[in-house]
């Protein structure tokens, strides 16, 4: 029987890719493993291989295609013994029967979960669509004076787009939370506009408003218009939610660098060279604070957290994430049990980790997860900031550049080596005092770098 290869999910939360290359054309023989096409998301291109052996009878995905829905066929194999003739008309698998409201938005609902595929012997006919029904003005919600509006970053950027208010609706999800399904009822039933506010004479740039509205603000000529790709809007998204449901709190400290600069010279001044005379390793003061900062969440452990709602995760191990400059944007590949590694171990994970990033070829696994993250800007001359934390993280530590600074000591006035972190807390989870403890425990680490070597 001829066997369906379907758009495959990446990650739990992808709903659609982009079908960038085909590794094969029909009449090709395939085993099972070959690799046969590559898939964009918004974060990685993947690779699909075959799930058996065969020839491939039809590809019904056009190489270029965007917005593919996850579980549509995108080619089938023929076994031994079938032609082009045994493939009947393929279609995307039908949706699924409704299911009751699920408890988290990214549960698939009754208009985009979709149904195993029929058999593969039984040629697939698309299901003729249901009638539109005649569209219904909701009454809009009505909320007390200065009631906050909960919503999922994706119902926001919906609403967004067909310019909605969603704070006119009544929320489906958890506690009332607006979610995908209610926008896209509102999309088909209608929804009434929400009467301009006293002081929406005055416009403004805010992320409620609606492109044209932002454009029409600025004069013909003066700019160039860019189209926002998958990841920009991902970030964008994450950020605006984290700023805005992720209470942060800030704690900075100095730390002196002196005996880890020292540490961190004479460590590399140990690596042999290979034959064309560049050293097998060398450390950078990421390396250093990247390890200093899981030892310190092993130490610390309250401060290893994550909040998930009605739980607080206590992890095990510090899997820290590092932010890496990409075009258009960044990553946060996870460098996992970072407690447990040596120096140089962590050093060529981050390299691997960066260089595989900037050319989009994680795994969803390596950028997700994880309980902290290091935002380190001191090669820019960045002296001190404040990263927004990435949740699920409980934590973000940002790095400053180390430089010399006069101090005082025992009375007389010296010069020393210092940089400037800050740690952002979700106070959910770390409360002050827990945040100073590990931020002290870090400050030790890096200023007695032995210590990290024990």
């Amino acid at each position: 029987m001829t066997i369906n290869i379907t758009m495959p999910a990446l990650s739990p939360t992808m709903e659609e890719g982009n079908l960038a290359k085909w590794n094969v054309k029909e009449g090709d023989t395939v085993s099972a493993g070959d690799v046969i096409a590559e898939i964009e998301t918004d974060k990685a291109t993947m690779e699909v291989e075959s799930i058996d052996e065969g020839v491939v009878g039809k590809i019904l995905v056009a190489e270029g295609s965007q917005g593919v829905k996850v579980n549509t066929v995108i080619a089938v194999l023929l076994e031994d013994g079938e032609s082009a003739s045994d493939i009947g008309e393929v279609s995307a698998p039908p949706a699924a029967a409704p299911a009751a409201p699920a408890a988290v938005e990214e549960k698939p609902t009754a208009d985009q979960a979709p149904a195993a595929a029929p058999a593969a012997s039984t040629p697939q006919v698309a299901a003729q669509a249901p009638a539109a029904p005649t569209p219904v003005a909701a009454a809009p919600v009505q909320k007390a004076s200065g009631e906050r509006t909960f919503a999922s970053p994706l119902a926001r950027r919906l609403a967004a787009d067909a310019n909605i208010d969603v704070s006119i609706l009544a929320g489906t999800g958890p506690k009332g939370r607006v979610v995908k399904r209610d926008i896209e009822k509102a999309m088909r039933e209608g929804v009434p506009t929400a009467a301009p506010s006293a002081s929406a004479s005055a416009p403004a740039i805010s992320s409620g408003m609606a492109d044209s509205q932002v454009i029409a603000l600025y004069e013909e000529g003066s700019y160039d218009l860019v189209a926002n790709d998958g990841m920009r809007k991902v970030i964008a998204a994450r950020l605006t939610e984290a700023k805005q449901t992720v209470p942060h709190f800030y704690i900075s400290m100095d730390v002196r660098l002196d005996d880890l600069l020292e540490a961190r010279s004479r460590i590399n001044a140990t690596a042999k060279k290979d034959e064309n005379g560049r050293p097998e390793f060398k450390l950078s003061v990421n390396d250093f604070i990247m390890k200093a900062w899981a030892m310190a969440l092993n130490q610390v452990p309250d401060a290893n957290a994550s909040w998930a709602g009605e739980h607080t995760l206590k992890h095990h191990h510090s899997d820290v994430a590092v932010a890496v400059s990409v075009p258009g944007g960044l990553f946060t590949p996870v460098v996992r049990k970072a407690e447990t590694k040596s120096l140089r171990e962590i050093s060529a994970e981050v390299k691997d980790l960066a260089k595989r990033a900037k050319s989009k070829k994680l795994a969803p696994h390596e950028y997700q997860g994880g309980g902290s993250s290091v935002s380190n800007l001191g090669m820019f001359g960045i002296t001190n900031f404040q990263a927004v934390i990435n949740p699920p993280h409980g934590t973000i530590l940002a790095v400053g550049a180390g430089e010399e600074r006069v101090v005082v000591e025992s009375g007389e006035i010296t010069v020393g080596n210092f940089m400037t972190v800050t740690l952002s807390c979700d106070h959910r989870v770390v409360d002050g005092v827990l945040g100073a403890e590990a931020l002290g425990v870090f400050k030790q680490l890096i200023e007695t770098p032995v210590m990290m070597l024990a």
